[in-house]
């Protein structure tokens, strides 16, 4: 089962109307959908993607330019729609590995690592050359990724993509004028290779104007490029060893170590930083201004930040919550959960 809370202005949270909620609500997901294992929510400013296990992907919420990928082309998704790729020879993709989100842009990689990408994006978001600013159907990045590799990990923010390749090497595209796609900080139009990361990259998060790279989990090896904005470079851990889940936020990083221990830093003004022995974690998602922890242990599921639009569950006399959090529950067991733009998920 999958509920949703958040912003929902224009259907991102697949309930079938266009009004915030903020205690989680269940999601009336296709039939297709309805017996698998959500494994990823990603969201952009105003549409979501979830990837199951079956590696079928859907879409909802705002697809005015094509961006959910679904063969209805409304401008509003308001439940969610299977995505599907028409290729030529009316051959269609259905099954992918990873899916990601810029603010108005959807990323697919296939099965056979082929990327995709659909919508809107303005300083090369789409990854597909210069001037390429539109895309109302999904359409391939040619020679990406390079012969010989392929994609394991893909991550985005508002303005930028970046992917993991199995050669240990990162490629971003879209905005990079922060230098969250390494040098020279300029937007890139198509996937450039990231220099100066001094290990094999494993997996990567993307804030608003940075980018975090994790390598060997034993060996503590991380870097961030970008902005030291709310001091996300400069106050970052020496060591992660044991690191098991990275996440970001817009202006903020989160490491899950094997202890349990949730290490986090960088901008903090709506309380979206968890401090106190209390704070156990074995998974965590970021949204744009708050993130989302699970204790799997115990089952406690608890949210921190700015809640304006109900993402944090109901709150009190702020919009922020405490510096404890605010605790969210639903009638079953918590089997994951997701963030986005002001929106937040449970799996169950």
């Amino acid at each position: 089962m999958l509920y949703a809370f958040g912003s929902n202005g224009s259907g991102q949270l697949g309930l079938g109307h266009c009004d915030d909620v903020s205690t989680p609500s269940k999601v009336s997901l296709p039939a297709s959908a309805v017996s698998q294992t959500p494994i990823k929510i990603t969201a952009g400013g105003n549409h979501t993607l979830l990837l199951v296990s079956t590696g079928e992907v859907y879409a909802c919420g705002q697809n005015v330019d094509g961006r959910c990928a679904t063969t209805s082309k409304g401008d509003l998704h308001k439940k969610f729609q299977r995505c599907e790729i028409q290729l030529p020879g009316n051959s269609t993709v259905t099954k992918f590995r990873f899916c990601a989100a810029t603010w108005e842009s959807s990323t697919f990689v296939d099965e056979e690592g082929r990327v995709f990408t659909t919508g809107t994006g303005s300083r090369g978001q789409l990854g597909r050359g210069q001037h390429i600013t539109s895309s109302t159907v999904p359409k391939v990045i040619p020679d990406f990724p390079p012969p010989g590799t392929y994609i394991t990990d893909l991550a985005a923010s508002m303005g930028h993509t970046v992917a993991v390749l199995s050669d240990g090497s990162a490629y971003g595209w879209g905005t990079g004028r922060k230098g969250q796609l390494g040098m020279p900080s300029v937007d890139c139009w198509i996937p450039r290779r990231i220099d100066g990361i001094p290990f094999h990259a494993m997996q990567a998060a993307c804030g608003k104007d940075f980018t975090f790279i994790a390598g060997d989990s034993k060996k503590a090896q991380h870097l961030v490029l970008g902005s030291d904005k709310w001091h996300v470079r400069s106050a970052a851990p020496r060591d992660i060893s044991g690191w098991k889940g990275i996440a970001a936020s817009w202006g903020s990083i989160y490491v899950v170590l094997d202890s349990g221990r949730l290490l986090a830093w960088g901008r903090g003004d709506h309380r979206q930083i968890p401090s106190g022995d209390h704070v156990l974690a074995d998974k965590v998602a970021a949204g744009s201004e708050h993130v989302v922890v699970l204790h799997e242990a115990t089952g406690i599921c608890r949210a921190y930040g700015w809640g304006e639009h109900g993402n944090c569950g109901e709150l009190e006399g702020s919009d922020d919550t405490s510096n404890n959090g605010n605790f969210v529950s639903v009638d079953t067991k918590i089997l994951g959960i997701g963030a986005g733009c002001a929106t937040s998920w449970i799996f169950t």
